[in-house]
């Protein structure tokens, strides 16, 4: 029996603004009453707090976030980000090799250039997940609400466009960072936020033992696990088959959670 997981999209996504505007009226409370060194230490103090929360891939400061499923199973949740890609076919022929299941978060620009391998995906029996309109690696965190909106719901409906009847409920922040304009189009789209526990660093390193190796130090029953495809480094594929090949021999089922919701 697979994991049953809830299902949690942000019920409030314009609290975190609110309560930061709040908290710097209140640091220029205490800057004019306690002086300016307390002031300043305030102010540091409420910026660090918006950084670790949107830095800290794991962080629920903003919004709910499922880290890991709740099970004493020897059972993972193997998660393929930044697809679909060349390697999509070949990542979907291991899994059925080895009665694996996945998720794949997938980008809606390389989704709308390559519907087929989007659809082979939910054809094979996998799951589909959002990973952002075009994945701006480098200033997703810092988005502001406009571009947020394009990168959230804009390619929520690219998606369901190209999946028609199929239910997203799933969505990964671009390398897991998620600053507080990311609730607002999570809950305009039903989406709930999915982080990892398990990483190997796939996307950079290209050694798939030392990938493999890191991975397991993050395993655990209900171990979410972060892999991607389409790596520049070309070995994804390779790396994907170590991971299969040690996970089996660890005794651990790669499935799809249930939803409750």
């Amino acid at each position: 029996m697979n994991p049953t997981v809830p299902h949690r999209p942000p019920r409030h996504p314009e609290a975190a603004p609110w309560l930061f505007a709040a908290s710097q009226l209140a640091v220029l409370g205490l800057w004019w009453a306690a002086g300016w060194k307390i002031g300043l230490a305030a102010l540091a103090l409420s910026h660090a707090a918006m950084l670790w929360g949107t830095l800290r891939p794991g962080s629920a400061l903003f919004s709910p976030v499922l880290r890991r499923l709740p099970t004493r199973e020897p059972v993972v949740w193997l998660t393929i980000d930044d697809g679909p890609s060349d390697d999509t076919a070949a990542m979907l022929d291991l899994l059925d090799a080895h009665g694996a299941k996945a998720t794949f978060f997938v980008v809606a620009e390389r989704a709308r250039a390559r519907p087929e391998l989007l659809a082979r995906i939910v054809q094979r029996g996998h799951g589909v997940g959002h990973h952002s309109g075009s994945h701006p690696s480098a200033a997703f965190w810092r988005l502001g609400p406009a571009a947020m909106r394009r990168e959230i719901e804009e390619a929520d409906r690219t998606l369901r466009e190209l999946l028609p009847g199929y239910r997203l409920q799933w969505f990964r922040a671009v390398v897991g960072m998620a600053n507080p304009f990311v609730a607002r189009g999570l809950k305009r789209c039903g989406l709930a936020r999915v982080a990892w526990s398990a990483r190997g660093f796939d996307a950079v390193a290209a050694d798939p033992a030392r990938v493999v190796a890191r991975v397991e130090r993050g395993l655990a029953p209900g171990a979410i696990v972060l892999m991607h495809e389409g790596a520049g480094h070309g070995r994804s594929v390779e790396t994907m088959a170590a991971l299969l090949a040690r996970l089996q021999a660890l005794g651990y089922r790669c499935v799809l959670p249930e939803v409750r919701e």
